[in-house]
């Protein structure tokens, strides 16, 4: 069908249209006066110019609409074409992310895999290791890794106190710039003079009010300061508890053990664990504040059982078993241990907070008694074994390394490498500090070029050398007692310390126990003790304490006794012999008292007496006994 095309019009146009038509049908209508044919042309030509004009503006009018709806077609299309390029965009994007994830988890997956792997093989290397290994290898190991735990945990908590630390110095930066402010402000505004009257009383409480913030800021901040030193001091205490509650568990597992077992290689490795552990439990429990009585009690059981275990391993590795005595010696260690590790335990999960502040800031308390009466249960064995006259019986009088220079931490690594150079050392860590009483000192594990380790303390306060330690397997005899007095003195000298008397010898297994005294004006003084350990397959020293004779050692003493010797001795049974007698200063109730040392026997029975210098009073009575593990005292 034909399409037809043809003009909207309105109405009003459709009558404009016939009017027109009409008139030009019907002719010009009438008028009154016809005008001439100039003006007719005249008119016309008007008329046709504005017909012209109307249709030339009607054509550019239709020419603009076009133009306005062409552009907006364009628009819609560049909108449309904007919307579907967003579109691929954002599916492009989802299907990046996509493959990103899968990547990512196929990463994780082969990362998992590898670990896996990795740790499987670590695991069949490490049950290689163990089935080859020899049991000092293992020894050696199992130390390494305790004490690699205990570090990492000191490590934290070292690092929770740095925290602390540069929490408390931001805090007192911030303090001191708002104080400098405040002067610098005061002094910009000091020239002004304010009239009298209301001002000058609104100066006046401006002031005051200042003052009383300023006071106020000072007491608060004087209040976090000292809360976070003492919290500071608090954890560090509680973490040392926390370490005595690992060691003390450890321990009484390796007791536990030792009870039931029957194998030579395996007590000594046992044996050998505790020993170590008495020496990390007594170096954590010189950082507890307790009172002296306390940690003397329990640090002479602690100095039992490493006595006790140095002795069992000396026999075991002079090819001896463990006899009746040994195991009941052992039981008896082991439940001692285990009431320690019980009450340890109790006092770190249930203690309220409030009472542990309490302990820890020195107040008498619960805490105190329970471990005074730990102390005392410590102290209350069958009967008191010592290996040497007053071990471990403490401080006496002035600490006498508090005035020494205290060294860094740098110094006192190059130190221990000079006091062992003949040793071959092929590394040195510095595992740690102990802050305890009498002696603060820097820690350190050394290893030779066999595999022995050495654990060993560099006092803080003049960089001795205090204490050091290794078990080494000596299973022949190469040297006799008075060589190794020989080898030991002059170690001893090389350390710095001269003037020393021997006064106990033990010859157990295949290592010589010597302890020195130093040697006041011929009378010898107790509580500077240094116990030496030389193994007499080879002839060098493999341990030593030094500690007594690092914080008593002095040379103003009193050395004249009130009483002469015979008068001394008169005041013995009749029923002894005496066979020796010396002046000595000996610790009583952590006094220093000068007395007189006699050395009895009474038939097969030998004693040691000491008797006071001024009174003649018997002061301490020890009896010997002899056995295969050499010497001890009771």
């Amino acid at each position: 069908m034909e399409k037809k095309i043809g003009k909207n019009v309105s109405s009003g146009a459709k009558k404009v249209e016939s009017l027109a038509e009409d008139r030009d049908q019907k002719g010009p209508a009438p008028t009154q006066e016809q005008p001439s044919a100039s003006g007719r042309t005249a008119a016309k030509r008007n008329s046709t110019g504005r017909k012209k004009q109307a249709a030339q503006q009607a054509v550019e009018a239709e020419h603009a609409a076009a133009d306005a709806r062409f552009e907006a077609a364009k628009a819609r299309a560049a909108k449309k074409e904007a919307h579907k390029l967003a579109l691929a965009q954002k599916k492009q994007e989802k299907l990046t992310q996509k493959l990103e994830a899968r990547e990512k988890k196929e990463e994780a997956a082969a990362a998992s895999k590898s670990e896996r792997a990795e740790k499987l093989a670590a695991k069949a290397a490490r049950k290689q290791m163990l089935a080859t290994e020899s049991a000092a290898e293992r020894t050696a190991r199992r130390n390494r890794e305790k004490r690699a735990r205990l570090a990492e945990r000191r490590q934290k908590q070292e690092a929770r106190e740095q925290k602390l630390k540069e929490k408390q110095e931001a805090r007192k930066k911030a303090q001191e710039k708002r104080a400098s402010q405040r002067r610098d402000k005061k002094k910009s505004g000091g020239g002004k003079k304010r009239a009298p009257g209301i001002g000058g009383w609104i100066a006046a409480v401006s002031v005051l009010g200042a003052a009383c913030l300023a006071l106020a800021t000072v007491v608060t901040a004087g209040y976090f300061r000292m809360n976070d030193m003492m919290m500071q001091s608090a954890n560090g205490y509680r973490a040392t508890l926390y370490e005595m509650v690992s060691v003390s568990e450890d321990m009484d597992d390796n007791f536990a053990k030792l009870r039931v077992s029957s194998g030579a290689n395996e007590q000594r490795t046992l044996l050998t664990e505790i020993l170590v552990d008495s020496a990390m439990l007594e170096s954590a429990l010189e950082k507890m504040p307790v009172d002296a009585a306390t940690g003397t009690d329990i640090s002479a059981f602690v100095n039992r059982t490493g006595a006790a275990a140095r002795a069992m391993l000396h026999k075991l590795s002079s090819g001896g078993t463990l006899s009746q005595e040994d195991r009941e010696r052992i039981a008896a260690l082991y439940e001692t241990n285990a009431t320690l590790c019980a009450e340890l335990n109790d006092l770190a999960l249930h203690t309220p907070a409030e009472e542990m502040q309490a302990f820890f800031d020195g107040a008498q308390g619960d805490v105190s008694n329970r471990l005074s009466e730990l102390g005392q249960g410590m102290r209350a064995e069958r009967k008191e074994i010592r290996d040497v006259p007053f071990a471990g019986e403490g401080n006496v009088e002035e600490n006498q390394l508090a005035g020494t220079v205290e060294i860094p931490a740098s110094e006192a690594e190059q130190k221990v490498r000079q006091y062992f150079e003949g040793y071959q050392i092929a590394d040195v860590r510095l595992t740690g500090e102990t802050l305890s009483r009498d002696v603060r000192a820097y820690n350190f594990v050394l290893t030779d070029g066999n595999g022995t380790e050495f654990f060993a303390q560099v006092t803080k306060n003049g960089g001795k050398l205090a204490f050091f330690d290794s078990f080494e397997a000596c299973s022949t005899k190469n040297f006799d007692l008075e060589s190794c007095d020989t080898l030991a003195q002059a170690h001893l000298k090389m350390l710095g310390y001269e003037h020393l008397t021997p006064v106990w010898f033990s010859d157990a297994g295949m290592v010589a126990s010597i302890t020195y005294v130093a040697e006041i004006d011929g009378v010898r003084a107790y509580p500077d003790m240094i116990r030496v350990r030389v193994c007499e397959e080879k002839g060098r020293v493999v341990g030593m304490d030094a500690r007594g004779y690092l914080v008593n050692h002095h040379g103003e003493r009193n050395t004249s006794p009130a009483l002469s010797e015979a008068e001394a001795e008169a005041k013995l049974s009749p029923e002894l012999t005496v066979h020796a007698a010396h002046l000595a200063l000996i610790p009583v109730r952590g006094r220093e008292m000068l007395a007189y040392e006699f050395v009895c026997t009474s038939g097969e029975e030998q004693f040691i007496f000491y008797l006071d210098a001024r009174t003649g009073e018997e002061v301490r009575i020890f009896r010997v006994h002899e056995s295969a593990q050499g010497s001890y005292l009771s």
